[in-house]
């Protein structure tokens, strides 16, 4: 997949690229719903001879524009948008940088340059995609703004449980713990990627090494508590449990929140290896025990918990 960076303005002549099925979208989690109309301007690329692309935007618009909510954390930051999208079999991916100037373009001005400038000759999008200043571009006003030199495919609403699938129904999912249904949305586990770090290295201690996890601040992080997850170290997964929070059982004034995993039958030094964390169930909140006892006979608990999660769904991953 071929990566394009592009901000306005530029200079671009119209055959710079081959001719070009896209599909436009901000794509945040690249979920079910965005998988429609991605996989769509795929097929229409295949059946119209064309090269397939897709068009995103980086910050997210929230961020630029000033948005009550501003998302500047991700179900996917641009770094796992690019992967998921290019395992889709994308064959160029714009990248288009989102500012204030680039925001105030008229509709006609974004499709005579981000479109018509590309050589883009079929566009697909779904029923709610806008563009444009204040949004006034929309999927009906398109055949008007495209001057005849494009083709379009809009592609309905994506359904699951009798709602919408959305990036904002993603959001608070991952915002209450709820990783359990975020596979009907998503389509794949909800993952996040960090670095192991140092720790205070006291779960060794007791029995229960963990690996310290300096999550990339891009990533929603799940709320507190303890989970069942697998992760990715040097290509291969392992089984286990992490936890969200500020280990109240030692640390009485801990401002900071570490994530943890403890990952069964795994002793190996991985300081330093970038890890890919896949959240599973929630399995009970962050608590202060008494002692060190009854820590570790809690843990053993979470464990026996996980491992029969695991066993009970081994064939789902």
């Amino acid at each position: 997949m071929e990566i394009k960076k592009l901000s306005f303005p530029f200079n671009l002549k119209k055959h710079d690229y081959p001719p070009l099925a896209m599909a436009l979208g901000y794509f945040d989690g690249v979920h079910r719903g965005h998988q429609q109309v991605i996989l769509e301007a795929k097929k229409q690329a295949e059946n119209k001879g064309f090269q397939s692309a897709v068009m995103t935007f980086d910050p997210h618009p929230s961020v630029v524009l000033g948005k009550g909510e501003q998302h500047v954390q991700y179900i996917t930051p641009l770094s796992e948008k690019i992967k998921i999208i290019e395992g889709l079999g994308i064959d160029y991916l714009f990248i288009i940088h989102f500012t204030a100037e680039f925001a105030n373009l008229l509709p006609q001005e974004f499709i005579d340059q981000f479109v018509i400038g590309l050589n883009v000759k079929h566009v697909v999008a779904g029923f709610d995609f806008s563009y444009g200043r204040m949004g006034k571009g929309t999927m009906e006003t398109l055949p008007f703004h495209s001057r005849e030199e494009f083709s379009y495919t809009i592609v309905p609403k994506f359904s699951e449980g009798n709602e919408k699938v959305s990036s904002t129904r993603i959001r608070k999912m991952l915002k209450e713990g709820n990783m359990e249904d975020l596979p009907n949305l998503l389509g794949r586990f909800y993952t996040t990627s960090g670095i192991v770090i140092h720790g205070d290295k006291r779960g060794r201690t007791i029995g229960f090494p963990t690996a310290n996890i300096g999550v990339n601040e891009e990533y929603i992080i799940p709320p507190l508590g303890v989970y069942a997850v697998r992760m990715k170290v040097k290509n291969l997964w392992f089984n286990g449990v992490c936890n969200v929070g500020y280990k109240p059982t030692f640390n009485k004034e801990s401002l900071r929140v570490s994530v943890e995993v403890h990952l069964f039958d795994f002793n190996q030094e991985i300081y330093g290896e970038e890890v890919i964390i896949e959240w599973h169930p929630y399995l009970r909140k962050e608590q202060k025990f008494s002692g060190i006892e009854e820590l570790v006979a809690q843990i053993e608990r979470d464990k026996l918990t996980a491992l029969a999660y695991f066993e009970r769904n081994r064939h789902s991953f």
